[in-house]
């Protein structure tokens, strides 16, 4: 596995646990308990229910860009 380093510059606008884990500098297991408890929404995509958070969800939590409801 390599370790790239993911830029806000240019995040796709949807993102894996893993890479917003990586962006936000925390575990993939914090990624999932705030999913649970709200603080970040996950979009569950295919069969297996996979985890996909929107690009302006992860940019309002490093106070980047305003909440869009």
């Amino acid at each position: 596995m390599t370790n790239q380093t993911i830029s806000i510059n240019n995040l796709p606008d949807l993102l894996t646990v893993r890479e917003v884990a990586q962006v936000l500098r925390v575990s993939p297991l914090t990624i999932k308990r705030w999913g649970k408890r709200g603080k970040l929404p996950a979009i569950r995509i295919n069969s297996r229910g996979d985890r996909r958070y929107k690009k302006e969800a992860v940019l309002w939590l490093l106070g980047i860009q305003q909440k869009e409801e």
